[in-house]
């Protein structure tokens, strides 16, 4: 028995030894993992499939050599909050804190203008330090990002740079089932790839994508009307082109179908005529001019036609109305069917989505509906998220520079501060780890003052933390008008 407690405390006193030297002696370097952006994997079981060889297929030259030099690879860098090799007996024999790893994505995105700008997906981008874009002729730069909307997925980024090859918008709304179409992208990190499918359908609704909050608390649901394609797309492609066979532009390549992570015979992109809306909001105004209906809707099937005495099962079935929305001030009525947007057919709620997503607020749309089995043709003036006409403004949104918060503020507006009923404040409008989401603080939360100092812009957050030892009192308020206090040690 004492042979086996002095083994024991051996064994135990060498890996100390063995802990010491490995802290004192060897470089804790960060942890570097690699990601190969795409997709989001949709959780849909779908049968692959390995047909025969198509006689006769079309040739892709032309359409490959237009599109391959307008498309980037994106690599990007951020910093890890968790350690994935922490060592647990690191603070127990030598204190300190768990050191970062480095997290480097890869996706691709498409160059619209000669002047640098690129579009790619949100999700290939958020949350990055450092972007790099590498050029089909290995050319590298660092690239600033102008603009996101998660609720499409798309961001648009842009580099120092004039005279690049950039690849002509086409018009979704004109695809048709059934055309050839090319992916072109970077998967596995594999630079200029290019396959070849079929567009096998159109309007799909994967769920995916989340709804933002908007001003008022609610929610603003994602547009998701993709373009499905079995062109083979894989990690990696996310933010790539989807063109046709001229080589004009018709989709951003988004999401697979796969219960792998890996191409398992379909695909699904963004119809790039939600991209160039989009894109020109970005440009324009900084921030996406999202446009309403004022309606709720929902699909049609065959169970709930016979419920409602339906006579057909294209459209959107109207079940509610936004009070003083757009749809209830242009006479929609609950039990309408909507089948028409500016004379653009509608077979479901996703492509009406779509087709409002296509415009502005305060845009004047003609809106088609079945009413007791008659086609009624209705002037609709759409508004934005907080209800009214008009654009909203860009809000003034930057990132502290104090790492171990985890968040990053907005800047509100006097519209914002009034709806609130305050006078100042800042929002915390997302939180990754970090001592402000430990403490407790959702997004959404608005800090009026930090230890009883009034909180306006984020300069005075950044000026009141950056060198803050001991102590910290936060104060502040959510959308719904509930007071928080929270308490944390810097």
């Amino acid at each position: 028995m004492k042979k086996i407690i002095s083994a024991v405390f051996v064994g135990a006193i060498g890996g100390a030894v063995a802990l010491f030297t490995n802290h004192y002696f060897f470089d804790h370097a960060p942890t570097v993992s690699q990601i190969n952006y795409n997709p989001y994997q949709a959780p849909v079981k779908y049968t692959s499939y390995s047909g025969a060889a198509i006689a006769s297929a079309p040739d892709f030259v032309a359409s490959a050599e237009k599109s391959v030099n307008s498309v980037v690879h994106i690599k990007t860098t951020s910093e890890g909050k968790v350690n994935v090799n922490y060592d647990p007996f690191q603070q127990w024999f030598y204190g300190g804190q768990r050191q970062p790893y480095i997290l480097q994505g890869s996706g691709s995105g498409v160059i619209i203008s000669a002047d640098g700008y690129i579009v790619t997906n949100n999700h290939v981008v958020a949350d990055a330090d450092k972007i790099e874009v590498v050029l089909n002729d290995k050319r590298s730069y660092s690239a600033d990002v102008i603009g996101t909307d998660p609720n499409t997925d798309l961001a648009l980024i842009k580099i120092k740079e004039s005279g690049l090859p950039f690849i002509t918008y086409g018009n979704s709304d004109d695809v048709k089932v059934g055309e050839w179409a090319l992916a072109v992208g970077n998967p596995f990190n594999l630079n200029s790839t290019v396959t070849a499918g079929i567009i096998s359908a159109k309007g799909r609704n994967i769920n995916i994508l989340e709804g933002s909050a908007n001003a008022a608390g609610g929610s603003v649901a994602p547009i998701e009307s993709f373009i499905q394609t079995d062109a083979a797309v894989n990690p990696g492609n996310s933010g790539g082109a989807l063109v046709n066979t001229t080589g004009d532009l018709i989709g951003i390549n988004t999401a697979i179908a796969s219960n792998n992570g890996s191409y398992q015979g379909y695909s699904f992109a963004i119809p790039v005529n939600i991209v160039k809306k989009v894109v020109s909001d970005l440009v324009e105004f900084g921030t996406v001019q999202r446009a309403f209906i004022g309606v709720s809707i929902q699909d049609i099937d065959a169970k709930f036609a016979q419920q409602k005495n339906i006579k057909q099962l294209r459209g959107a079935y109207v079940n509610g109305l936004t009070v003083n929305g757009a749809g209830e001030e242009a006479g929609i009525k609950i039990g309408d069917i909507i089948t028409k947007v500016e004379g653009v057919p509608v077979k479901g709620t996703s492509e009406l989505l779509e087709q409002i997503g296509k415009f502005r607020p305060s845009d004047k749309i003609t809106v088609t509906v079945i009413r007791d089995d008659k086609e009624v043709m209705l002037p609709v003036v759409l508004k934005n998220k907080e209800n009214s006409l008009g654009v909203i403004k860009k809000a003034e949104v930057a990132r502290t520079s104090i790492n171990s918060l985890g968040a990053t503020f907005e800047e509100l507006s006097p519209e914002d501060l009034s709806k609130l009923k305050i006078t100042n404040g800042v929002k915390v409008s997302k939180l990754t780890q970090g001592k402000l989401s430990s403490a407790g603080i959702r997004e959404g939360f608005v800090i009026t003052s930090i230890d009883k100092k009034k909180m306006s812009s984020v300069k005075d957050i950044q000026a009141n933390l950056e060198n803050k030892t001991g102590g910290v009192l936060i104060e502040g308020v959510y959308a719904n008008g509930t007071r928080a206090f929270y308490g944390f040690g810097m």
